[in-house]
């Protein structure tokens, strides 16, 4: 069975920066040519997409809300995938997820609104950002 284990997030003051990282098992699982989102749920609100990024064809889309300001990466020798987040507003508050799927590209907004297409989440991770 596929887990996806979080980490990074925490606190941070406004106009910081934060990393979230995931990793995957069992060891042979690979993050190559798979499309790796990153969603976020603050509290009283819906889940949000904000990030997908194809390890099979390199695109990428971002939510509007955090366009040039976080940075999707795949790193297949480490096996490990990140979300950089920088000039953080409270906004950003939520909690954050990965998640992970294979047979589509991030090329539309599509890869964002279908949570269903993504086959494995981590298990969430607490960013806060205060005033």
């Amino acid at each position: 069975e596929v887990q996806v284990v979080q980490s990074g997030g925490g606190l941070v003051q406004a106009g910081g920066s934060l990393s979230l990282s995931c990793t995957a098992s069992p060891s042979d699982f690979s993050f190559a040519d798979r499309a790796i989102g990153w969603f976020r749920q603050a509290p009283g609100k819906e889940r949000e997409g904000i990030s997908c990024l194809s390890d099979s064809d390199g695109s990428t889309h971002y939510a509007d809300s955090v366009k040039g300001r976080f940075t999707a990466s795949i790193d297949n020798a480490k096996r490990t995938v990140s979300l950089q987040m920088n000039s953080l507003i409270p906004e950003d508050t939520a909690v954050y997820y990965c998640a992970v799927g294979h047979g589509f590209d991030c090329r539309g907004r599509s890869s964002l609104s279908f949570s269903a297409w993504y086959d494995y989440w981590g298990q969430g991770t607490q960013v806060t950002v205060s005033s």
